[in-house]
């Protein structure tokens, strides 16, 4: 790999092994000479490629005319001169000027394309930020909550802290870690303009003001290197079809010393009594779901590995068990419904499932219900907390 740092906080980079050339942070050039070495680098690319070259301006938060027809003058140069090569530029929904400025490429010249990269990063993006389940997802954190204030002091969370929460979901974590813990910064960040609305709502409710709430793709955030003491991710990478790329993310921006702290389930481990065996099947089903649309709702018990993988020592791992003893039994009966209403309702709807199986699909999730508001029931929902140590 060859890079070169221009005038901080721009930087250009090529990697040989992915044929990909990047472009990150500020371009605003005075003149084509401030940015003649990454011209260099782009040209040195193209000889080096065959097939296609990425050009990824995922992370480009601001570029003027100047650099935009200096890079651009070499991509449609090189399309003259190499009729073999494509060029796909990568843009982000996060970064929507981007997908404007370049679009219109593709017209001048086939042989480049724009994809915008978080459209298609994890296959379940549309049920996970289904705006119709947002207002259960309070009742969820309210009830997992009773556990993590006591475990999150283990994980590293203590007051004065600058901490950042990505996929912050509604951002109602986020206000009750300010409540507890009076951290100095906390940034929340999330990809559902949706969501981020009615976090905004739910901090206004509770008189909340210091919470920056910031709209962007966990897998490939503007946040700069090694920022936060403490960064949580809750219940996301199981839903990433890469959680690795996230995990990487959150390393890049955790303080050497900080630590990472992620939440994640094994669906299949729900339980009930009774009516136990259809409660069985039907969350063995739903892990098989999710797994159908590459997302990984069995992944708690590899919080571990995949910490460790991802670089991070001093790794904590434990579970609890969210249950109907946890308060009124009526909110996670609740929970339980909005589970049903979108795994048996939307996704299993879309995977292709038969009638007969959604309807025997459903009954596992009603009889969790009944379950959950039995006077002599149990229904438990259990939930693994792994963090880890960005080393110093």
């Amino acid at each position: 790999m060859s890079s070169a740092r221009v005038s901080a906080p721009f930087k250009a980079e090529f990697d040989a092994n992915s044929q990909e050339f990047s472009l990150t942070g500020v371009v605003r050039p005075r003149s084509i000479d401030e940015v003649a070495v990454s011209i260099s680098i782009l040209k040195e690319a193209i000889d080096e490629v065959r097939g296609v070259l990425y050009i990824n301006v995922k992370r480009l938060v601001q570029m003027n005319n100047t650099a935009f027809h200096a890079f651009v003058r070499v991509v449609l140069d090189a399309c003259q001169a190499r009729p073999d090569l494509r060029f796909v530029i990568l843009t982000s929904s996060v970064v929507g000027w981007t997908t404007r400025m370049f679009a219109h490429l593709h017209k001048i010249e086939p042989q480049i394309t724009v994809e915008v990269y978080d459209s298609t990063f994890y296959p379940g993006q549309d049920f996970v930020e289904n705006t119709s389940f947002i207002p259960i997802l309070r009742t969820q954190t309210k009830m997992t909550w009773r556990h993590e204030r006591a475990i999150l002091p283990r994980h590293g969370m203590r007051p004065g802290i600058a901490m950042a929460d990505i996929c912050c979901g509604i951002g109602d974590f986020a206000v009750l870690v300010q409540k507890e813990f009076q951290p100095a910064r906390i940034v929340a960040l999330d990809h559902s303009k949706a969501s981020l609305a009615y976090a905004r709502e739910v901090a206004a409710g509770f008189g909340i003001s210091g919470i920056e709430y910031t709209y962007g793709d966990a897998a490939e955030m503007l946040l700069e290197d090694n920022q936060f003491d403490f960064v949580s991710c809750r219940h996301s990478l199981q839903i990433f079809n890469r959680p690795d790329v996230l995990l990487a993310e959150l390393y890049r921006i955790c303080k050497p010393g900080g630590r990472v702290y992620v939440t994640n389930e094994k669906n299949s481990h729900c339980l009930g009594e009774p009516r136990s065996q259809t409660i069985q099947w039907t969350y063995s089903e739903v892990a098989k779901l999710f797994s159908h649309f590459e997302m990984d709702v069995e992944l708690g018990p590899k919080s571990r590995r995949y910490l460790a993988d991802a670089g991070f020592d001093d790794i904590v791992v434990e579970s609890f068990m969210v249950t109907n003893l946890d308060g009124d039994p009526q909110d996670f009966a609740d929970v339980i419904a909005a589970w049903e209403n979108v795994y048996a309702g939307e996704m299993a709807v879309k995977r292709g499932d038969s009638p007969e199986f959604i309807q025997r699909f459903r009954q596992g999730f009603q009889d969790h219900i009944f379950a959950a508001l039995h006077p002599k029931g149990y229904a438990g929902w259990p939930i693994w907390v792994g963090s880890g140590r960005k080393p110093l």
